[in-house]
């Protein structure tokens, strides 16, 4: 599933109208061979009662499925909002009194760069075996519990170094489990077997008319596939379309190339 949810908006935008048109057209030329003409009344006296029953269930379930997905998007964005809060944490306890603040900054800056250029897309995103972010990972490591251990250093900063960096790698570590997470295979086979019933059920209604009078038809037929599309867009928030911002990490990135938390 991850292969069809990180393809680009463009092409699911696409690929989901032209998937839904060409059901719909399809579907219509089988019935048309399939069912006598004699017998289109009959076909049109089915389907027409079935149209409310097939749109309001694809309707809720595809509303239930866009809603719990946008969830675990804004759940994301929490995600990288705690882990820059908890960055700048560590900036900031960096300034306390005995702490060297120059190892910390430097180790911290290069984490952060290394997550946004090789942790934020792509495979690395949830696995999180990328060895140049490991490796800028173990730097802070060192840099904070090597100035934690100063014995200068009272107990409270000390105490508030290394919660900083624990705090730091429990966000990590949320991310990358929120990035590993993907559809339903059978939730989305479900929401996909839905919608081609109520495509199929739609042009029976267009039997006993021509072209042209099924074209109304199409209007229906372009939301399923838009909606499929931004179903499968939402999908991967770290590896689709639709990303998580990373603005609040680089904002902390920034501020520590301008020296903001040495004021």
């Amino acid at each position: 599933m991850t292969w069809l949810t990180s393809l680009p908006m463009a092409v699911l935008i696409i690929g989901g109208l032209a998937a839904a048109l060409l059901f719909a057209a399809g579907a219509r030329l089988a019935q048309r061979a399939l069912i006598p003409a004699a017998q289109r009344d009959s076909a049109y006296t089915v389907a027409a009662p079935l149209m409310t029953a097939l749109g309001g269930l694809f309707a809720l379930t595809l509303a239930f499925t866009v809603a719990s997905e946008a969830g675990w998007l804004a759940s994301a964005e929490g995600i990288v909002s705690n882990e820059a809060a908890d960055a700048s944490r560590l900036a900031w306890a960096a300034t306390s009194p005995g702490v060297s603040p120059a190892p910390i900054d430097s180790a911290l800056l290069g984490y952060l760069r290394a997550t946004r250029a090789y942790e934020w897309q792509g495979s690395h995103a949830a696995d999180g075996d990328d060895p140049a972010t490991s490796h800028a990972l173990a730097k802070l490591e060192n840099a904070v519990r090597a100035q934690a251990a100063r014995p200068d250093l009272a107990v409270s900063d000390s105490s508030e170094l290394l919660a900083s960096l624990d705090a730091l790698t429990i966000d990590r570590r949320d991310r990358l489990a929120a990035a590993s997470r993907q559809l339903p295979v059978f939730y989305v086979a479900v929401l996909v077997v839905a919608a081609a019933a109520l495509i199929t059920n739609a042009t029976v209604l267009t039997l006993r008319t021509g072209w042209r009078a099924g074209l109304p038809v199409g209007g229906l037929v372009a939301v399923i596939g838009l909606s499929l599309a931004l179903l499968f867009a939402l999908g991967t928030p770290w590896r689709g379309s639709i990303t998580v911002s990373g603005q609040p990490i680089d904002a902390v990135a920034r501020d520590l190339t301008t020296g903001y938390f040495q004021r």
